[in-house]
């Protein structure tokens, strides 16, 4: 008994019979026997990830812009300790509305202690924070 699997439904079928005695297909078998080929399954290649070889040119060096004004950090630490309460190590270093702000409010002297705190901290960083928190070149 050779069994072959029934075109329309798939399931085994004797090469005997007329037709499937599952679904009522009838078949057509010359002296050969007939096979269902099952479709070769398609697997599509998965893409891979593309590498730079080399790294891409930054416009900035160090974090630090060129086009940011040059300023000293010595300067400024030294402007806020003696004269932080009317805000003019703000004014040096470019936030023109911060030194606005410390000049409405000298009379209460909060300017001027946080202008004290602010110039100690001015001194104490190292040159490269200094120069990216306020965006300004070192000299």
């Amino acid at each position: 008994m050779n069994n072959v699997d029934c075109p329309q439904c798939g399931a085994p079928a004797d090469v005997a019979l007329a037709q499937c005695k599952y679904c009522g297909e009838k078949f057509n078998f010359s002296n050969k026997q007939h096979v269902v080929q099952q479709p070769e399954p398609v697997y599509q290649q998965q893409p891979q990830p593309v590498y730079q070889t080399q790294p891409q040119q930054a416009f900035m060096y160090d974090g630090i812009d060129p086009s940011w004004p040059i300023k000293n950090k010595t300067v400024a630490g030294v402007l806020a300790i003696f004269l932080g309460g009317i805000g003019i190590h703000k004014f040096y270093l470019g936030q023109i509305g911060k030194g606005i702000l410390y000049l409405i409010f000298f009379w209460t002297y909060i300017p001027a202690f946080i202008g004290f705190i602010e110039g100690v901290i001015y001194l104490l960083s190292n040159e490269h924070n200094f120069s990216v928190k306020h965006r300004v070149r070192p000299r």
